[in-house]
């Protein structure tokens, strides 16, 4: 009988490197947001990797970068919080895109913060590349943390996930389970419900967005006469009103569809019918002002 193991896995990167999907595809199911602009994630999601031997607790970090906010160095705290306290960190480098400074400073955050963590880079995104164009990659990451293993994999594909669990668990200590078999996420509810929401609302949008907005669930009850359907009410909140513009769209349009793409995901999530009720409204700044910063959930 191999002794059981547990452990607290966090993926780390520049934004936009493919973090969250890798969870999703750990998982198996749709526990972080995934959203192709930088910057989406900015809650710890834990999503639960079981199996019969070992229990992967994976944690969600946004995207390490240089601060130019309140919001942003709230953020760079938070992953480096996590850097310390997990045990293996998992640094993610696209297949496609060059190494940079960007990835030796991260590298250099890790190294001091947390000197004794063991360090894995795994490589994503490698169905984009061609064999040729991966190789060199590969060369170019053992350049960048020769003492790391690293691990190339597509979430997208599937590809090499299994060999990237199997790795992970591996540099995990023996140690009890965490959490209870079929749990996925330790997130409440509400915290899920307000990412799906948040995503729905950044796909497709430009760059104007991604910092400014946040969703705040006011309030979830079962509707009265009914018992197969959830009212769920929530704000979500820019910074001026021509962004306010934009997340309603002309008409409402653009609104209804943001209701209608995250209803879906609330609806898989609780396991019932719901109604979504959304409102868009402004909060001046407030990444800059922490007494608004601390009500938005940050």
């Amino acid at each position: 009988m191999t002794e059981f193991r547990s452990g607290f896995v966090c993926f780390v990167g520049r934004p936009n490197t493919g973090k969250s999907t890798l969870t999703n595809a750990l998982v198996g199911a749709k526990v972080a947001i995934t959203s192709n602009r930088p910057q989406t994630t900015r809650h710890t999601i834990r999503g639960i990797v079981h199996r019969e031997n070992f229990q992967i607790i994976l944690v969600d970090t946004p995207g390490l970068h240089r601060p130019r906010t309140l919001l942003g160095k709230r953020l760079n705290d938070l992953v480096r919080d996590t850097y310390a306290e997990v045990d293996v960190i998992g640094l993610c480098i696209p297949a496609d895109e060059a190494i940079g400074p960007g990835d030796r400073w991260i590298v250099e955050q890790i190294r001091a913060v947390a000197p004794k963590t063991t360090l894995l880079v795994v490589v994503t995104k490698t169905d984009k590349v061609s064999r040729d164009r991966l190789a060199a990659q590969l060369v170019a990451v053992s350049e960048l943390a020769p003492e790391a293993e690293i691990v190339p994999v597509s979430a997208v594909s599937g590809e090499q996930v299994d060999v990237l669990i199997d790795v992970l668990a591996a540099a995990l200590p023996p140690g009890p389970a965490f959490y209870p078999d079929g749990e996925l996420t330790d997130e409440p509810e509400e915290v899920l419900m307000a990412e799906f929401i948040r995503e729905a609302a950044l796909e497709g949008v430009r760059d104007e967005l991604p910092h400014s907005l946040a969703v705040v669930i006011e309030e979830v009850r079962p509707r009265e006469d009914r018992d197969d359907l959830i009212d769920v009410h929530a704000n979500l909140y820019v910074e001026r009103s021509s962004q306010k513009g934009i997340v309603i769209g002309k008409g409402g349009a653009r609104l209804r569809e943001v209701g209608t793409t995250a209803r879906r995901q609330i609806e898989k999530l609780l396991g019932t019918k719901v109604y979504l009720d959304l409102h868009v409204k402004i909060a001046k700044n407030w990444q800059r002002d922490p007494k608004q910063l601390g009500r938005l959930g940050f």
